[in-house]
């Protein structure tokens, strides 16, 4: 299965690549949603989005909403991992097409948790 992780931090993207890794996931990672919105478009299309809220360019709403917005990403299960706790936040990522929100800090198993509710089973 594949992963795109979309966080404008370095440290995070690779944080989220090894335990993703670890979960059996091959992995590609953008800084910013224009950089993703491009990797999606070039392919091949991930599994799941990990996507940060907070980052320049386009935030992580605005690349949900982008995603949920072209049919051809209909399969594409997306989940918010970013430090945003509000419940605003929450309902708004949900009702913009995400499938799940992971608050940071996280767990391997708290990702895994997260990763199973939207049907996507470890394969390691």
């Amino acid at each position: 299965m594949r992963a795109l992780i979309i966080d404008d931090s370095r440290a995070m993207r690779i944080m989220l690549g090894r335990l993703m890794a670890e979960l059996g996931f091959e992995c590609s990672d953008a800084g910013h949603g224009k950089e993703a919105m491009v990797k999606l478009e070039q392919g091949p299309l991930p599994d799941v989005i990990l996507c940060d809220w907070n980052m320049p360019e386009m935030n992580g709403l605005e690349v949900v909403k982008a995603v949920r917005a072209d049919p051809k990403y209909a399969e594409v299960k997306i989940v918010m991992a970013t430090t945003e706790t509000e419940v605003s936040h929450v309902a708004q990522a949900i009702e913009a097409g995400a499938n799940e929100y992971l608050m940071k800090p996280f767990t391997k198993d708290s990702l895994q948790g997260k990763l199973e509710i939207i049907g996507l089973s470890s394969p390691a």
